[in-house]
C-alpha cells in the first residue's frame, strides 16, 4: 500500500501493513526493541488485535534488524529515531499512533517529545535509562569485540555504546509527552525494570491523559500467558484516543 519505505540513508526497511477499516484515517506503527524485529510474537499478536479490531497497522523492523536493510553495529537509538520519522513521512494522509517495545519505547518518548505527528504513544516495557541500560546488560563485553547477551549475530558496536552514553536517559522528555500516554510494563521484567516506566510516569505528571498498566507477573516480553494482558490495555486504548 505504501510501496518502498526507506531511511535517511536509503535503506529500505521491513514492514506488514495490517489493514483495519477501510475507510479509517487512523494508522499505528509498532516498533521493536534491541536485537528484535517486528515479527516477535508479541508484536505480531498486536499488530493483528489492532487490525481485527479496525485500526490499520504497520509494525516494522529498524534498519540493520530483521529482513530491513542495513547493518546491525549501525543500529542505535538516535538512528532509529530518524528511521521512525522516515516511516512517518509516508503517512501524511493519517493520524498516526505509536506503539514501542523496550529500546524502541526510548525512541518513541524521543521521536514524540519533538514530532507532532505522532497523535498517540504507547510504551511497552520502555527504556527509560540508555547508559545504566548499556552498562547492566552489556558492559562485561568490549565493543567491536563482544555481543549483546552473547549472541552472535548482535555484535556490540562502539557506535551503538556511544550512543546509548550520550542520550543517558529520556527520563527528562517524559515531561514534554502531552499526547495520550499509556505504559504497559511486567512487573517482572528482568531486562528493562518496571521503575523506568513508574519515574518516567512522574515526570509526564501533568499529562491528562497518561496510564500506567503494570501486567502482573510478565516478564520483557509479554510471553505465554502475558501477551493477551497486554493487548487488552493497548487496543482499547488506541481506539479511545486514536
Amino acid at each position: 500500500m505504501f510501496g518502498e519505505i526507506r531511511n535517511k540513508q536509503g535503506e529500505k526497511l521491513d514492514y506488514t501493513f495490517h489493514q483495519g477499516n477501510p475507510t479509517s484515517k487512523a494508522i499505528v506503527v509498532i516498533g521493536h526493541g534491541v536485537t528484535g524485529n517486528k515479527d516477535r510474537p508479541f508484536v505480531l499478536a498486536l499488530g493483528e488485535a489492532l487490525g481485527n479490531a479496525g485500526l490499520n497497522v504497520i509494525r516494522f523492523s529498524f534498519s540493520g534488524n530483521g529482513s530491513s536493510e542495513g547493518k546491525f553495529t549501525d543500529s542505535t537509538i538516535s538512528k532509529e529515531v530518524e528511521d521512525l520519522g522516515c516511516v512517518i513521512d509516508v503517512l501524511k494522509d493519517f493520524k498516526v499512533g505509536y506503539v514501542g517495545h523496550s529500546m524502541g519505547g526510548a525512541v518513541g518518548v524521543i521521536r514524540a517529545s519533538k514530532d507532532e505527528r505522532i497523535k498517540v504513544l504507547v510504551s511497552l516495557s520502555g527504556m527509560v535509562e540508555t547508559e545504566e541500560f548499556y552498562k547492566r546488560e552489556f558492559g562485561m563485553a568490549k565493543p567491536d569485540e563482544g555481543f549483546m547477551w552473547d549472541e552472535p549475530t548482535c555484535p556490540l558496536s562502539q557506535g551503538y555504546v556511544d550512543d546509548m552514553i550520550k542520550i543517558h536517559s529520556v527520563l527528562d522528555l517524559g515531561a514534554k509527552i502531552n499526547v495520550p500516554w499509556l505504559l504497559v510494563h511486567g512487573t517482572e521484567d528482568d531486562v528493562v525494570p518496571i521503575k523506568d516506566t513508574q519515574e518516567i510516569a512522574k515526570k509526564a505528571s501533568t499529562n491528562k491523559n497518561l496510564k500506567v498498566v503494570e501486567v502482573l507477573g510478565s516478564n520483557h516480553v509479554f510471553s505465554n500467558d502475558h501477551t493477551q494482558p497486554m493487548i487488552d490495555a493497548v487496543v482499547p486504548w488506541m481506539l479511545t484516543h486514536l
